[in-house]
């Protein structure tokens, strides 16, 4: 059983979640589950659920132990017009931290956010 003194408050640095190979990660799941594809409103719902899921599994895979992850997709249509996402949180800016990364074509935009919180 392990002494209450051997419980670490951080993760050693190279257990540290690494938005930039997150953003790797959420790139090629973009591209391999996007490119190709024409916006349809009634595919985008579970479209961004499987890429939400396929990347919170390959973040696991990373072993970045003791981190939770929330995986944020946003779909919609090309259409020419601005938009701005924002997100807001209260978290421990030594241990935690987010990646993002983008995808279009000529019919969909793609934005896609991964937010690594390390448990205490």
């Amino acid at each position: 059983m392990a002494d209450a003194s051997d419980f670490a408050l951080e993760p050693p640095f190279a257990q540290k979640f690494k938005p930039s190979r997150a953003k790797e990660i959420i790139g090629t799941v973009l591209v391999a589950r996007l490119s190709g594809q024409q916006y349809h409103a009634d595919n985008t719902s579970s479209w961004a659920r499987e890429i939400a899921d396929e990347i919170k599994n390959k973040l696991k895979e990373e072993n970045w132990s003791r981190y939770k992850f929330v995986v944020q997709v946003f779909i919609a249509e090309q259409r020419g017009e601005g938009v701005r996402l924002a997100c807001r949180g209260f978290w421990d800016p030594s241990t935690d931290n987010y990646a993002h990364d983008t995808f279009s074509n000529e019919s969909l935009f793609c934005v896609a956010t991964a937010f690594g919180v390390y448990l205490y």
